[in-house]
């Protein structure tokens, strides 16, 4: 009896589904790519930075942070599929929801995203109901991936609709691309659409391309070089907590003067690194906030003497806030910090924008 009852449901489930009509991501709006030649579908990097950068960004470059997928449906429920590269789900300090999980967003009645569903993976292949009971009206969504994990394939389906790809931005819609390190990439985000990269993405109604590399996001020529290929509205270079205070001198001059001669007009953003929550107990701490500021300042002052218009610079102190909340480990922001961090964006990025 219990080996019918089984089957029973199976094939029950298998009814309820077999209406879906899955649609290869790629199919659709997809935005957070700044290069279509890529070695793999979801890689944010193109083909040929494989012979340019070190390994380590190359395999970093394999992660889809920042990819998002937009689409518009009058669905009652969607589903979502995606394969990932990697069978590590999760890190200690951050969840696999954020690691290697899907996060959904609509816009609502007043034109805003508003934060839908998540979707939860339990393997290398995920197949999940992502929200169900939608109201029968046309709306349009955004997918971001995972961001510290790589994709190989994602399929949406609609209940009841199909899924179709949103409109594309207008032409003078280009993206602000950030340049960093892990915190950029969205260590230690609870899920996809919450690294501040992406929070500025909503605010704005802008798309964002994310060039953050884990351990790795070094002001080096070789993707300043690649950078300067992309069409964008602002340039972020957020490096700091990856790079030394003598780094920071050998390489600020180079790396924004290559931006500023490729891009005459984009403005061009620097940021500090931001100060470790617990640097007011740890001396050592405290000492490498100030002296990589410090280099950065003198960098910032060398390049407006020079004749580099259009450059601005954000400070650290105020990046996280002054209550040592919104960390993880000191480093890596929570999802306080990081909507603290986009605060602090805002009001640099907003003007150049406008």
């Amino acid at each position: 009896m219990r080996l019918i009852a089984l089957l029973v449901f199976s094939t029950t489930a298998f009814a309820q589904n077999s209406d879906l009509q899955w649609v290869n991501a790629k199919s659709l709006t997809v935005e957070g790519q700044a290069w279509t030649n890529t070695k793999s579908s979801w890689d944010r990097l193109p083909a040929k930075a494989e012979k340019l950068v070190r390994p380590s960004v190359w395999s970093l470059g394999q992660r889809s942070a920042g990819i998002c997928i937009r689409f518009e449906t009058k669905a009652t429920a969607i589903h979502a599929k995606w394969k990932l590269t990697s069978s590590n789900l999760d890190m200690p300090h951050m969840p696999a929801t954020g690691v290697s999980g899907v996060d959904l967003y609509a816009r609502d009645g007043k034109n805003r995203w508003r934060w839908v569903a998540n979707g939860r993976p339990t393997g290398l292949e995920n197949n999940v109901k992502l929200i169900s009971g939608l109201t029968a009206q046309s709306r349009e969504f955004m997918l971001y991936l995972p961001l510290y994990n790589g994709v190989t394939n994602v399929e949406l389906a609609g209940k009841g609709d199909s899924i179709r790809p949103a409109a594309e931005r207008s032409v003078g819609m280009k993206p602000i691309v950030f340049y960093g390190t892990s915190i950029t990439q969205g260590g230690c985000a609870s899920r996809p659409g919450m690294v501040h990269t992406a929070i500025l993405g909503r605010w704005f109604d802008r798309p964002v391309v994310n060039l953050g590399f884990s351990g790795n996001g070094r002001m080096e020529a070789e993707v300043g070089k690649l950078m300067e290929e992309i069409d964008a509205s602002i340039f972020v270079i957020d490096c700091l907590p990856n790079v030394n205070a003598a780094q920071v001198t050998e390489r600020t001059f180079d790396l924004v003067s290559g931006l500023r001669k490729a891009k005459p007009n984009v403005p061009i953003v620097l940021v500090e690194d931001r100060n470790y929550t617990n640097s007011a107990f740890v001396a050592s701490k405290a000492k490498h906030n100030r002296t990589n500021q410090a280099a950065l300042k003198a960098e910032f002052q060398k390049l407006k003497a020079a004749g580099i218009k259009n450059l601005h610079y954000i400070e650290g102190k105020d990046l996280l806030g002054d209550d040592g909340e919104g960390t993880v480990d000191s480093s890596h922001p929570t999802d306080l910090g990081f909507m603290r961090q986009a605060e602090a964006f805002r009001k640099v990025l907003a003007p150049l924008l406008d």
